[in-house]
């Protein structure tokens, strides 16, 4: 029972802050986007930038394909984070020349889980750059580790703690037991303390590490940044487009916010309610 719960929570984890599907027109040449570059210049000098996206949004994977190739043209890039990537995964060691099945293997990539059409081209625009690519994220063999260790719990206020506890529930449709709320926060709160510390891993003076990861993680107030160490410079955008989600927006904090193509709406909660009848939490 708790592998196939945690099989649907890996599922439905990017609807914590990431509450509508994205699907753009005709794609932009990254290079030219003038509006974006002015933008990421302005974030900069930074430790870090967190890059709050929507996963299955076309647009998203287009800036960040963009943000890699400004900052490693100006040799400010210290490396690329993924939340797509599990700790311990790594391109540091590949040739700018690897092809697309090494650095896939090198990542352990989960083409199921994350698409390499929509990812493939942002990861392989810094191995091409000579830019290390890291996997940021909790491994799922930890997850269960992390649903029983209180010690989570005491990591965010009390409010934020609530906060990211709704939004477990809400990421769920309501659907999840309220017995299960609790652990899978904790979940939630494990990958950010991973991803905070592979970016502080990353850092190097006089440069920036971009992480790419779903906007629920970046959130200030409640994500990735209360995890960094103090005194650590780090800039956190959302990208978001004008169907962006109330619930999530209002509870959300971020430095900047980036506007993106809008696209059409998906009702992940019908298809949650609808893969729940054959295969229940």
């Amino acid at each position: 029972m708790i592998a196939r719960h945690l099989w649907v929570s890996a599922l439905v984890f990017s609807l914590v802050g990431c509450a509508v599907s994205s699907r753009g027109p005709e794609e932009r040449d990254p290079i030219h986007d003038p509006v974006h570059i002015a933008q990421l210049s302005r974030l900069l000098p930074a430790d870090a930038i967190l890059l709050g996206e929507q996963h299955d949004a076309p647009d998203h994977q287009r800036i960040h394909r963009l943000m890699v190739e400004t900052l490693a043209a100006r040799q400010a890039l210290a490396a690329l984070a993924l939340e797509m990537a599990s700790q311990g995964q790594s391109t540091e060691k590949l040739a700018p020349t690897a092809d697309e099945d090494l650095v896939r293997a090198a990542l352990q990539w989960d083409n199921a889980a994350w698409p390499w059409t929509a990812y493939g081209p942002v990861v392989m625009a810094a191995v091409r750059a000579g830019v290390p690519v890291v996997g940021a994220n909790l491994p799922p063999a930890r997850w269960r580790e992390a649903m029983t260790d209180t010690g989570f719990d005491r990591l965010l206020s009390g409010p934020a703690l609530k906060a990211q506890q709704q939004n477990i529930r809400l990421g769920h449709c309501g659907l999840l037991p309220e017995s299960q709320i609790s652990p899978m926060t904790r979940i939630q709160i494990a990958r950010d303390v991973a991803m905070a510390q592979t970016v502080t891993r990353a850092a190097l003076a006089g440069k920036t590490v971009l992480l790419l990861a779903g906007s629920g993680h970046v959130d200030r107030i409640l994500g990735i940044p209360q995890h960094l160490p103090p005194g650590f410079k780090v800039k956190t955008v959302l990208l978001h487009a004008e169907q962006a989600s109330v619930a999530t927006n209002s509870i959300a904090q971020f430095d900047h916010f980036w506007p993106a193509r809008p696209a059409p709406v998906i009702d992940y909660c019908a298809n949650l309610t609808a893969r729940q009848l054959t295969q229940p939490f």
